[in-house]
């Protein structure tokens, strides 16, 4: 039985990375900040009580921003591929955080990778980059593309990259950067864009809300669906070799167009129920990411399942049966249709 590491498994993405790992037999361990609150919603379903004989999900309580705490987690559990999800992951809220972004989104992967250096553990470390620390580089980007991040969530996540990149070459540890692309699904935060209109549509159909405060509509990005990409995380440390690989789908749309697949879903029109803000606006924003998966098709057989509109359906569903409202279906018979064996539980 392998034993994994996930770092920010309360995540979307951590969430769905555990319910795969689970799926091909693997011990999972956790590391959850300690809260006066739960924090563990999106992998509820898949908790298992801390007495239960045979268990093979475990929670630890442990901070980025604390070295000394993940070396000891990190060295006692001895696990056989660690997935760093973990981060202060929202952008425009770098802005406004940018010293606590940096120590948890930068220094927290160097904490790990020193812990990993220092307890001589055998272990296959992935990073998860973002498309955001490509910026300003013209579209399309690929692993060759020059950085121009443009914001301190950004600039944060470049400095991980190539701190991992440092540690590869200069220990010899197995540490691959996955540059992924906007990947969104159900679970994504409320404060996302992506899930901030489909579940205010979805509060605005069940008389809760009448409008939706929106910043830049013109931003462009390549989005795609979450559980796919954690598929693609997992074969990343599969491979014989660590190395850097850019994931997308490899088309862009700007944010007009999401609200256009998302309204036009119910037949509405969403110039009716959204406004801007200019506090949405980001100091320094990043026009247009687009991945060139050139690389991704090659070594990991990359060929993405569920397009746009697809996405805009898919969470629409989820987000009329979360509010108790009986959802269109498309999105779900896409699901059905497309991952008929999926592994992950249904939103």
């Amino acid at each position: 039985m392998k034993r994994a590491l996930i770092t920010g498994i309360t995540g979307q993405d951590g969430s769905y990375l555990s319910e795969l790992l689970l799926s091909r037999g693997y011990e999972i361990h956790g590391i959850i900040r300690r809260a006066s609150t739960f924090n563990t919603e999106r992998i509820d379903h898949i908790y298992e009580d801390p007495h239960q004989q045979n268990k093979t999900l475990f929670l630890h309580y442990g901070d980025l921003a604390d070295s000394e705490q993940l070396t000891n987690i990190i060295y006692n559990i001895k696990p056989d591929e660690i997935y760093h999800m973990g981060a202060q992951s929202h952008v425009r809220i770098s802005f406004d955080l940018a010293e606590y972004t940096t120590n948890i989104t930068a220094m927290g992967t160097l904490r790990i990778l020193e812990a990993i250096r220092k307890s001589g553990i055998k272990t296959k470390f992935y990073q998860a980059s973002s498309s955001e620390m490509f910026g300003a580089a013209k579209p399309p980007q690929n692993e060759v593309t020059p950085f121009q991040p443009r914001s301190p969530y950004a600039i944060s996540k470049v400095y991980a990259y190539w701190t991992v990149a440092n540690y590869r070459e200069g220990y010899n540890i197995f540490a691959s950067n996955g540059m992924l692309f906007n990947h969104e699904s159900p679970r994504r935060g409320e404060v996302f864009v992506t899930r901030k209109i489909t579940r205010g549509l979805a509060r605005i159909l069940a008389g809760k809300e009448q409008k939706i405060y929106l910043g830049n509509l013109e931003a462009k990005r390549d989005w795609g669906f979450a559980p796919e990409y954690m598929e693609l995380v997992w074969k990343i440390l599969q491979q014989d070799a660590p190395g850097d690989y850019v994931i997308g789908t490899g088309t862009t749309h700007s944010i007009k167009e999401f609200l256009t697949a998302v309204f036009g879903y119910v037949n509405k029109d969403w110039h009716d129920f959204v406004e801007i803000d200019k506090r949405y606006f980001r100091p320094t924003e990043v026009d247009v990411l687009q991945a060139d998966i050139s690389k991704a098709r090659r070594e990991l057989g990359w060929e993405p399942k569920i397009n746009f509109e697809d996405l805009a359906k898919i969470m629409v569903d989820a987000d009329m049966r979360k509010i108790g409202l009986t959802p269109i279906g498309e999105g779900d018979r896409i699901l059905s249709q497309k991952f008929p064996d999926k592994w992950w539980k249904k939103d």
